[in-house]
């Protein structure tokens, strides 16, 4: 499955298994507006449905990863068949947040690359990655507060265990701007790098050259590990380890690892 071209968002599969998804309204500085949301629910569909991915590089091109929402979208009347923002029309979100769960949702780990300007939505659609790079010199706001909202991007749920909470209700009363190094001092960031994207993908393409059925298996643990008692989670790591234990793909692992090669696994 592929996506067709368009003036948002992009995705280029290597033969590594690694997509490199980029945001292209960089004239706009990857602004949201309705067709940038448009855009990027689908290139994640398209994403959990393609053949051979087994990570995801999440990109910004231009000046910004994303600035957040086009401000021109507060002078929008909203379509008479526009959806409720309390109905839930992609699963468990709306349109908004599965612009940000998406990446939390796909199968495979997702890593940010960001720089220059992310602030609002922008630092939402990146916490939903499982691994953000940013330049130091990033600046960063959970930025809704500014105009009289509170962030509704699925903030709340993807910065649980990220951010300690005296200071996350601190960047979220007074949206003060902050730098990539101090994202990182906040847990907002996994690490701080000059050359973000060339960071983020080389961690991508670590993460590709491992047993993608384990990898799934691992992303699958995480998601529940906040939410699941203690019973629970540990009957999860048993039931995905015998799925995957002495499959053709771990025993490659194993031989691979001993035999000092690289591995040739199945994909999913």
């Amino acid at each position: 499955m592929t996506m067709l071209p368009n003036e948002r968002v992009s995705i280029d599969l290597g033969d590594d298994g690694v997509a490199q998804v980029r945001l292209i309204r960089g004239d706009k500085m990857n602004a949201l507006d309705p067709e940038m949301f448009e855009r990027i629910i689908e290139a994640g569909h398209v994403l959990h449905k393609m053949k051979g991915v087994r990570a995801v590089v999440l990109s910004g091109e231009g000046r910004a990863f994303c600035a957040g929402l086009d401000l021109s979208n507060f002078g929008r009347q909203p379509a008479p068949d526009e959806p409720d923002l309390t109905e839930r029309t992609h699963g468990n979100s709306n349109r908004a947040q599965q612009a940000a769960m998406v990446w939390r949702k796909l199968p495979v780990p997702v890593i940010a690359s960001v720089h220059g300007v992310c602030f609002g939505g922008g630092l939402q659609i990146a916490s939903g990655a499982d691994i953000r790079v940013v330049h130091p010199e990033t600046r960063m706001a959970i930025m809704e507060m500014r105009w009289g909202l509170v962030p509704d991007m699925g903030g709340y749920v993807l910065w649980r265990g990220l951010v300690r909470d005296d200071v996350l209700r601190e960047l979220v009363y007074t949206n003060r701007e902050f730098t990539g190094a101090e994202a990182k001092e906040y847990g907002l960031a996994t690490h701080v790098d000059e050359n973000p994207h060339a960071r983020a993908t080389a961690i991508a393409a670590e993460i590709a050259n491992r047993n993608p059925h384990a990898i799934r298996a691992a992303k699958r643990l995480h998601a529940g590990m906040v939410d699941r008692e203690t019973d629970a989670i540990l009957l999860e790591e048993s039931i995905e380890q015998h799925a995957i234990i002495r499959s053709r793909n771990q025993v490659e692992a194993v031989m691979a690892g001993m035999e000092k090669r690289a591995p040739k696994f199945d994909d999913v």
